[in-house]
C-alpha cells in the first residue's frame, strides 16, 4: 500500500473520523458526494465504489450504467467546517468503467489526458485563479433582484463588515485545508468579492476549486448569507469572472521567460498566446458555459469581449503580467473571459490545449492592443482585427461545434453533451418572458 494511502488511514483512525465523503463532478461542473463510514476506506482505494453513472449529467448512457469512483489519497483533507462532534473528511475521486479503464466522461480524466499531452511536449502546466463572487443577504429578492450585504467597492475597507468578516473566514478555513491563498479583498460590485489562490500545477488548482466554491458555502451558510457564483447576478453591476493565469515549465524552469525577448516572453509563450487567441471563440462555450455568462461578458464594466492581447492592458482578453526584477519564474499570462461558474477541469483542458496547439504548429502571434479595446469604435476594433468573442450561449455553441480542437480535447461523449445541454437550456431560456418585457411592453404596446 502506498504511503499516501497509509497516511488517510492512519489519519482517519487518529483523529477519529466518522464520515469520508468521495467528491466528484459531473460534465457541468457540479459536485457530487457520497459519504463513507472509515471501516470502507481501505476497500474504496482497491475496489472503489460502485454507482449508477447514467443518474450523472453527462458521464454515461443508460445501457453502460455501471461506474466506479477511485478516491485519490493526494486530495485527502479534513473538513474543518464539520468540527470534532463529527470529524468529517474528503477525498476527490477519479472514475473508471467496471473494466478498470478510466472513463472518458469524467471531467478529471479529461483534465489528466490534456496534461498528458503537455508532458509528451515536455511541459508541466500551472494555474492561478482569481475568484470573484457574490454575497447577498438571502435567497429572497427585493424589487431590484438579490440584495447585496454592503454597498462597498474595490477595495473598500469596511470595518465590522459582513464580507469582511466572511473573507476572513473563508481564508482561515482554506488555509486549514492547506489550500493557499494569495490575497482577498472586496471588488468593484456591491455585496462581490475576490480570493486569489497561489499558484499550482492544474490538476491541484481545479480540485481546489471545487473545495473552494464548498467552502464559500458553508461560511455563507454558518453566516446566514447567500453566497453565489453566477457570472451575472446584478444588472448594472459587475459580473464575477476568474481571470486566471497560466504557465508552462520545462523541469524548474518557466517556459514563458525569456529575458532577452521583449516583455520577457519566449517564443513559446508567443505561440501559447497565439493559440488562445486563435481558438478563443471556439473554448468559449466551455470556459463560459451559461446564458448568463454572456450577460457578463457583454455586459460592459472591464469584461473581456473582443480576441486580443496586450502587455497588462486589462481591456485584452490576455493580458501579460509585468514581472518583478529576477523573478523569472514568475513569467505568466492571464486569461480573463473565464468565469467563475466554470467546470475547471474541462475549462483549464480548452486553455492548454489551444495554447498547446499553437506551440506545436508555430502560430504567430498578432499585434498587441496598445489601446483601451473598450473606448474604440466598433470600426477601429475591426480594422485592427479585434474581432469578437460570442455573443450568446447559442451563438458560442455553433462555433464550438464545428472546433476540432474541442472535440479532440473533450472527447467525443462530454463534447456531445455539452452541446445537447447546453442548446436546452438555451431553449428554455428563450420561451422565457422576462421582467424587461413586461416593463418595456405591457403598458405601451
Amino acid at each position: 500500500m502506498s504511503k499516501q494511502r497509509d497516511y488517510v488511514l492512519r489519519t482517519i483512525e487518529e483523529r477519529r473520523v466518522k464520515f469520508v465523503r468521495l467528491w466528484f463532478t459531473d460534465v457541468a461542473g457540479a459536485l457530487k458526494s457520497v459519504a463513507l463510514s472509515p471501516a470502507e476506506v481501505e476497500a474504496a482505494f482497491t475496489e472503489g465504489i460502485g454507482f449508477d453513472g447514467s443518474a450523472i449529467e453527462g458521464l454515461t448512457r443508460a445501457y453502460e450504467s455501471d461506474l466506479i469512483a477511485i478516491p485519490d489519497p493526494s486530495t485527502f483533507k479534513l473538513l474543518p467546517w464539520r468540527g470534532e462532534t463529527e470529524p468529517t473528511a474528503s477525498m476527490f475521486c477519479d472514475i473508471h468503467t467496471p473494466n478498470g479503464e478510466p472513463s472518458v466522461a469524467d471531467p478529471r480524466n479529461v483534465l489528466k489526458r490534456t496534461l498528458e499531452s503537455a508532458a509528451d511536449m515536455g511541459f508541466k502546466f500551472f494555474t492561478h485563479p482569481e475568484i470573484e463572487f457574490y454575497l447577498f443577504k438571502s435567497k429572497e429578492f427585493g424589487p431590484d433582484g438579490p440584495i447585496p450585504v454592503d454597498r462597498a467597492g474595490y477595495f473598500d475597507n469596511v470595518p465590522g463588515g459582513t464580507a469582511h468578516d466572511f473573507r476572513r473566514e473563508s481564508v482561515n478555513m482554506l488555509e486549514e485545508l492547506g489550500i493557499s491563498v494569495e490575497f482577498s479583498h472586496h471588488e468593484a460590485g456591491p455585496g462581490q468579492n475576490e480570493i486569489d489562490l497561489r499558484y499550482a500545477d492544474a490538476l491541484t488548482t481545479a480540485d481546489n476549486i471545487m473545495m473552494f466554491r464548498s467552502v464559500v458555502k458553508e461560511v455563507a451558510i454558518a453566516q446566514g448569507v447567500h453566497a453565489t457564483f453566477m457570472p451575472k447576478p446584478l444588472a448594472g453591476q459587475p459580473g464575477s469572472g476568474m481571470h486566471t493565469h497560466l504557465s508552462l515549465f520545462e523541469g524548474d524552469t518557466n517556459a514563458f521567460f525569456d529575458p532577452s525577448a521583449k516583455y520577457q516572453m519566449s517564443v513559446t509563450a508567443r505561440r501559447f498566446v497565439a493559440g488562445l487567441l486563435k481558438h478563443a471563440p471556439e473554448i468559449t462555450a466551455v470556459t463560459n458555459q451559461y446564458v448568463n455568462s454572456y450577460k457578463r461578458l457583454w455586459g460592459g464594466d472591464e469584461a473581456p469581449s473582443f480576441v486580443s492581447w496586450g502587455h497588462n492592458n486589462r481591456s485584452a482578453l490576455v493580458r501579460v503580467p509585468l514581472y518583478k526584477p529576477g523573478k523569472g519564474n514568475a513569467a505568466r499570462i492571464e486569461y480573463r473571459a473565464m468565469d467563475t461558474a466554470v467546470n475547471p477541469y474541462l475549462g483549464f483542458s480548452v486553455l492548454l490545449a489551444a495554447g498547446l496547439k499553437g506551440i506545436r504548429e508555430e502560430y504567430e502571434l498578432p499585434p498587441e492592443a496598445e489601446e483601451n479595446i473598450w473606448e474604440l469604435s466598433q470600426g477601429e476594433r475591426r480594422v485592427m482585427g479585434f474581432d469578437p468573442l460570442p455573443q450568446s450561449l447559442e451563438h458560442a455553441l455553433a462555433v464550438m461545434e464545428r472546433s476540432e480542437l474541442v472535440a479532440e480535447t473533450l472527447g467525443e461523449q462530454v463534447f456531445a453533451y455539452l452541446l445537447r445541454d447546453s442548446r436546452q437550456e438555451v431553449e428554455a431560456y428563450r420561451r422565457q418572458v422576462t421582467q424587461f418585457e413586461l416593463k418595456t411592453m405591457l403598458d405601451t404596446i
